[in-house]
């Protein structure tokens, strides 16, 4: 069995930068595979609106390719809408559609390719990128949106279009902190670049189907009876949480590398936000790899306190307790 608690990897920009594609969940996914709820018409409006953003963006007739004569200056596209209506899906998707020099990153790997290469040394990183696909900008750290507002400012001139999303709570499109207006406003140097739009709907992980619950003892241990032990990790919440905050997010593919299944047992109330966000950035990662996971302990709604998910970080923890329900889901099959 692999024992992550004895896990160190150490920083590696390099290794990122190498790695920046849709991610094993999300390998085989395409605009064809993309199925928008009927309900919401802004879901299907989206797809079409990033397929023309494509086709506008690519030259040469007979063979789409991104920018290969004399660069026009770059183009954007911004999606606004809750966790769970298929944004990433849509990015992924537009990343395999598209030619050319691109990467595809989360907001969060692009603030840590910033810090460790500088931002001369992240701007020459990717210039020469005909897109660039950024997966929920975050807007509630001035800093942050400064510094990928100086980056995005450095590169779409030359010729570099980029996509990006975040993320809204449903309820709550067109308000709050995560919105187009935001985005707008918080990246006003290159804000006219971007063409906005908003995807509205529920989570399509929760369509027809009850929030899962965590498992049995007696049902975990028959999901781990069916796990490799070469390839499976267990260890306990707190293990896992005190681990976590001796690993930069940025190096959880690494911390996981060569795992097939992950069991979390013993889950806990997390009082300390910054523990809490530690999880939600694990299980974004055990997410995106397709790995299996199962959870055994306290219910999923005594994890995170109320005052966290009516707070600036809300839908990162509402899309957690989304993505850990369906990795619940699939570990029962």
């Amino acid at each position: 069995m692999i024992d992550l608690s004895a896990r160190h990897p150490p920083p590696d920009p390099q290794g990122l930068l190498a790695g920046l594609a849709p991610s094993a969940r999300f390998r085989h996914v395409r605009f064809g595979t993309y199925r928008p709820n009927p309900e919401y018409p802004s879901q299907d409006a989206a797809r079409a609106s990033l397929q023309a953003f494509l086709k506008g963006a690519q030259v040469r007739p007979g063979g789409f390719r991104l920018f290969r004569r004399a660069k026009p200056e770059g183009r954007g596209l911004y999606l606004d809408g809750g966790f769970g209506v298929g944004k990433t899906h849509l990015l992924a998707s537009t990343y395999f559609e598209a030619d050319g020099e691109r990467a595809l990153m989360s907001f969060q790997d692009l603030m840590y390719l910033i810090g460790a290469l500088g931002m001369t040394g992240a701007v020459q990183a990717f210039r020469g990128h005909d897109l660039l696909l950024i997966d929920e900008f975050e807007l509630d750290d001035p800093g942050n949106t400064h510094m990928a507002n100086t980056f995005l400012s450095q590169l779409m001139p030359a010729g570099t279009s980029v996509v990006a999303t975040s993320n809204t709570e449903p309820g709550a499109l067109g308000q709050g902190r995560f919105n187009a207006g935001d985005f707008q406003r918080q990246i006003q140097g290159i804000a006219d670049r971007f063409d906005t739009h908003r995807i509205d709907g529920p989570d399509y992980r929760q369509r027809g189907t009850t929030p899962a619950e965590v498992l049995t003892p007696e049902a975990f241990a028959a999901w781990q009876a069916r796990q490799d032990d070469r390839t499976l990790a267990v260890l306990t919440h707190r293990d896992l949480n005190r681990h976590l905050l001796a690993v930069h997010p940025s190096r959880f593919a690494q911390l996981l590398d060569g795992v097939q299944a992950v069991g979390v047992t013993d889950l806990v109330a997390m009082p300390d936000q910054n523990i809490a966000l530690r999880f939600v950035h694990f299980i974004d990662k055990l997410y995106d790899l397709g790995l299996h996971a199962a959870f055994s302990g306290a219910p999923l709604g005594k994890l995170f306190s109320e005052t966290y998910r009516h707070g600036a970080y809300a839908k990162k923890y509402s899309r957690c307790l989304s993505r850990v329900s369906e990795m619940l889901r699939e570990a029962g099959g």
